[in-house]
């Protein structure tokens, strides 16, 4: 069974992780970046941190994703291998 992280997750992570609050549908926005919605550097390592732990594997391309789209893409890519 291959997991897959969604938009969905992705704001509950922010919201946990980063303290920011962040509508699932916003992030799925054609361009929209992290800055967009307040999430710093070190918020976005603390969701890295997050989905590393929780799936066993190392996501370092997933840090340095400037928007949602990319960070998703980098993040489900990952999962994808680890399947």
């Amino acid at each position: 069974m291959t997991v897959e992280l969604t938009t969905t997750d992705l704001a509950t992570l922010l919201k946990q992780k980063a303290g920011v609050t962040v509508d699932p549908l916003d992030l799925s926005r054609p361009g929209a970046t992290f800055d967009d919605f307040g999430v710093d550097s070190l918020g976005l390592l603390a969701v890295v941190g997050e989905l590393e732990n929780r799936h066993g594997r190392t996501m370092t391309s997933a840090e340095t994703a400037k928007s949602s789209a990319e960070f998703l893409q980098a993040v489900n890519l990952s999962l994808k291998e680890g399947s």
